[in-house]
C-alpha cells in the first residue's frame, strides 16, 4: 500500500462485537482504526486528523444529542469529502437512498461478511489515492477550459471548482467522455462500481440527482447531463 494515503479508518458503531469484528480485520488488512460508539466527538475528531474512510452506522444512541448517522453524514459533508461508507439494518430503498443523496459513497447491509466491508473499504480508497499525487494524469480539455481533475475528485470550468464524491466523478467521467452517448443505467453501475455488487437503479438516479445539484449551485441552471426517458442518460453540456 502507497504510504502516503491515509490509511485510518474511523469506525462508528454501537455494538462493540460487530465493530471488534471490523477493528480485527481492518487491522489485519494493514489499517489503522478509530473507534467511537455514538456520534459524540467524530465530527472534532475528522475536522482533526486525516483519514481515509468512514464506516457510519446509520442507528446510532444518543442520537438526540450526538445525531444518527445519517445526520452525521450531512455534518461531515459540510467540511469534508471523505469516503463514507453507511452501515445499516434498515432495508428500505428510501433509507439508502436517503443516505446516498446526504453525500455517503457507499453502503452496506447487517448482517454482513467482513470480508465484504474490507473489501468495499479498498474499492473507496483505490478511487481515492490519487488525491495524494496530485501530479497524476487529469482528465483535460484545455479548448473548452474545463477538465476533471482526478488527483482532486473536481470539476473546474470557469475559474470555479467543486468537490465531487468517487462516484459522482466516476459518473461525470464516464458521460464526459462519450458526449451526446447514451448510457443505460445498468452501463453506469458496470463503470462505477468494480465489484459486481447490486445496485438499484433508483440508486444511480439519486447519485446523478445530487451532481446536477452540484452543477446547477456552482454554474447556474445549465443542463450538462440529460436523462433520456427509458433509457439511461446523457452528456449534453455545450463548454
Amino acid at each position: 500500500m502507497n504510504q502516503s494515503i491515509p490509511q485510518k479508518i474511523v469506525i462508528v458503531e454501537d455494538e462493540p462485537k460487530i465493530a471488534q469484528i471490523l477493528i480485527d480485520y481492518l487491522e489485519n488488512h494493514g489499517y489503522q482504526t478509530e473507534y467511537f460508539v455514538s456520534g459524540e466527538g467524530v465530527l472534532h475528531y475528522l475536522e482533526n486528523n486525516v483519514v481515509g474512510c468512514v464506516l457510519l452506522d446509520v442507528m446510532l444512541p444518543n442520537a438526540e444529542q450526538f445525531g444518527d448517522g445519517l445526520q452525521l453524514c450531512k455534518e461531515i459533508r459540510q467540511f469534508s469529502q471523505v469516503p463514507i461508507i453507511l452501515i445499516t439494518a434498515r432495508i428500505e430503498e428510501i433509507d439508502r437512498i436517503l443516505g446516498l443523496e446526504l453525500g455517503a459513497d457507499d453502503y452496506i447491509c447487517k448482517p454482513f461478511s467482513p470480508r465484504e466491508v474490507v473489501a468495499r473499504v479498498k474499492a473507496l480508497l483505490r478511487r481515492s489515492q490519487l488525491q495524494a499525487n496530485p501530479a497524476e494524469k487529469q482528465e483535460s480539455n484545455t479548448q473548452k477550459k474545463w477538465y476533471l481533475d482526478e488527483g482532486r475528485y473536481q470539476l473546474k470550468y470557469q475559474q470555479q471548482t467543486i468537490t465531487l464524491t468517487a462516484v459522482e466523478f466516476e459518473i461525470m467521467r464516464t458521460l464526459s467522455h462519450s458526449p451526446g452517448n447514451i448510457f443505460s443505467r445498468s452501463q453506469l453501475i458496470e463503470r462505477i462500481y468494480h465489484d459486481h455488487r447490486i445496485v438499484s437503479d433508483r440508486t444511480v438516479d439519486s447519485h446523478i440527482k445530487k451532481l446536477r445539484q452540484k452543477l446547477n449551485v456552482a454554474f447556474g441552471d445549465m443542463e450538462w447531463i440529460q436523462s433520456v426517458y427509458g433509457v439511461g442518460y446523457k452528456f449534453v453540456m455545450d463548454l
